[in-house]
């Protein structure tokens, strides 16, 4: 039976019309979902460099500054383990106090690590943050690739698009800013690939900042005596979304997508207006602030997949008190958005896989720079910052730690395989040829 006859046997006769399947854009018939272990994945990159020692080690000061005693777990809805109990700075300011700190209640009843699957010591690629990020979208470490350009090898947005036949707001990428390469990583350049089959992407800090709502919430037309800053943002909002009908160099949204885009765009504004946006208990960072952008996404598209980055941590160059503070208050945000999830999207809650993972790590060593407290800065250039971790939890994923220091299991290619996996295309994944041959699913690291 040729391809024309088959189609038209299997469609179906309703009112007098004929409707045919859906042919992917990869030629498929229909999306491979037989082997799917859940129907939404979230991902939080930690960007800005996340040092074993403070994070999944739980030594707080006593490697890090020398304090004798001063070990301790400031990641307790992550991780298992008592907080410090000396020199407390990493909380949220106290009058009075010399150190002006108070620890951010936990959030959950138990840490995720005993909630699902932890990788505590998997290896980075790269010590860099922007290949790092590249790494954990595309599970190629792409060691070449340039700053401001679209990455070389597709993004997981692109594979799901094309190979498990998603629509355009099923995936989406909800950035921290417009610098560096960040709006780019929804798609890549890619000839087989590409924009096309991008991601949907938010740079939240910017599109639904009072610049933001000047350009998109009161749609006013600007002559070109205006800000150059509006213009650039506005089309690359009308790039990211397709709200023009350049189709060639836009995500592929349908009329019925933009339309929807366009009105919780509007939505969220006036959210803003009233105070009604959901967000975590301890907020007022950008890291923040992401994640509430991000918790108003899912609630809005229920997308399959979503990835966001925060980026607090990036402190640690220079101010390694404020880079506590920010892995703190990480932790919070995160855990917040798990718990946002379970409770409040009830199309999500119980059918989700979350997975968090550092984009790279930091030196063994301190650099000069001494921060209010006197404590030591950290770069990530050393092999101390290809230390990471893995964390993933949720539908149907078994509660296990895998590895140690002696014998590291797992690598941040590892990420892209593990969401084919959950979502049945591994395989078209591992076939297209473009990930790390030594990359698996975390699935098969167990």
């Amino acid at each position: 039976m040729n391809r024309k006859d088959f189609i038209t046997k299997s469609g179906i006769t309703m009112g007098g019309g004929l409707l045919a399947p859906y042919i992917l854009p990869s030629g498929r018939l229909f999306a491979k979902t037989a082997s799917m272990k859940a129907d939404h994945v979230v991902l939080v990159m930690f960007a800005g460099g996340v040092r074993q020692q403070e994070s999944v080690l739980g030594r707080y000061l006593e490697d890090s500054q020398g304090v004798s005693g001063a070990a301790g777990n400031i990641m307790p809805n992550l991780f298992e383990g008592d907080a410090p109990n000396k020199k407390i700075a990493y909380g949220t300011s106290v009058a009075g106090e010399p150190l002006g700190s108070e620890p951010i209640p936990r959030l959950l009843n138990q840490p995720m690590e005993k909630l699902g699957l932890l990788f505590p010591e998997m290896r980075a690629q790269s010590a860099g943050h922007y290949v790092g990020l590249n790494t954990l979208l595309t599970g190629n470490p792409g060691v070449s690739q340039g700053l401001r350009v679209r990455p070389s090898y597709p993004t997981i947005f692109e594979y799901l698009r094309k190979h498990a036949g998603f629509k355009a707001t099923d995936t989406w990428f909800i950035g921290n800013g417009i610098g560096n390469s960040t709006p780019l990583l929804n798609s890549s350049n890619n000839k087989d690939y590409g924009l096309p089959y991008g991601g949907n992407m938010f740079a939240a800090p910017v599109t639904f900042s009072a610049t933001g709502k000047e350009v998109l919430g009161n749609a006013k037309i600007y002559s070109n005596m205006d800000l150059e800053p509006m213009y650039f943002m506005k089309n690359f909002l009308d790039q990211s979304f397709a709200l023009t009908n350049d189709q060639i160099s836009s995500v592929s949204n349908t009329d019925e997508e933009k339309i929807q885009i366009k009105d919780f765009i509007k939505s969220v504004f006036a959210k803003q207006q009233t105070g009604q946006l959901a967000k975590p208990p301890i907020a007022g960072n950008g890291d923040a602030l992401n994640m509430m952008y991000a918790a108003e996404v899912l609630r809005e598209f229920k997308p399959k997949m979503l990835a966001l980055n925060i980026s607090g941590v990036d402190t640690c160059h220079s101010n390694f008190t404020s880079y506590l503070q920010n892995l703190h208050r990480a932790d919070h945000v995160t855990a917040w958005l798990w718990q946002h999830i379970q409770y409040n999207i009830p199309e999500m809650s119980g059918n989700t896989i979350f997975i968090v993972a550092p984009e790279c790590g930091r030196n063994l060593n301190p650099n000069p720079i001494l921060d209010r407290n006197d404590w030591y800065s950290y770069d990530h250039s050393d092999s101390n910052a290809r230390r990471v971790w893995g964390l993933m939890l949720g539908k149907g994923v078994p509660n296990i730690r895998i590895g140690s220091e002696a014998q590291p299991v797992g690598r941040l290619t590892d990420i892209v395989p593990t969401i084919a996996d959950i979502f049945g295309v591994l395989d078209d994944v591992k076939n297209a040829g473009l990930i790390d041959p030594l990359a698996r699913s975390l699935y098969q690291r167990v």
